[in-house]
C-alpha cells in the first residue's frame, strides 16, 4: 500500500469514508507500521478499511457501544482487539470485532 499511495492520497481518500483527519493520520501510520513488522503488502481499499476499522470520538463512546462486554479502560479493550490512540486527540480507532 505504501508503495502504491502517499499519506496525503490515504488521508484525503479516508475522510471520505468518515474518518477524521488525524484518524486518517494515525490509521495510516498503524497500516504503514503492520506491513513493516510483517513483512507484508497491505492494498489501499479504502471501503473495507472504513468496514474493518471504526473511528470514536473518546473511549467512553466507544465503551458504551460494547458495553454488553463490561470493559471499563483502554486495556480492557486492548484484550479484544486493536486500538489505534489518534495523537493529540481523544479519539481511539478500533478493529472492528
Amino acid at each position: 500500500m505504501i508503495d502504491t499511495i502517499t499519506e496525503y492520497q490515504f488521508r484525503d481518500e479516508m475522510v471520505k469514508h468518515g474518518f477524521s483527519y488525524d484518524g486518517s493520520t494515525a490509521l495510516f501510520n498503524y497500516l504503514e507500521q503492520l506491513e513493516d513488522d510483517c513483512n507484508i503488502k497491505i492494498e489501499f481499499d479504502p471501503i473495507a478499511f472504513r468496514s474493518e476499522y471504526v473511528e470514536y470520538d473518546n473511549l467512553k463512546e466507544c465503551l458504551k457501544e460494547y458495553d454488553n462486554l463490561e470493559l471499563e479502560s483502554i486495556d480492557d479493550l486492548n484484550e479484544y482487539t486493536t486500538v489505534i490512540e489518534v495523537d493529540n486527540s481523544d479519539k481511539i480507532i478500533i478493529q472492528a470485532f
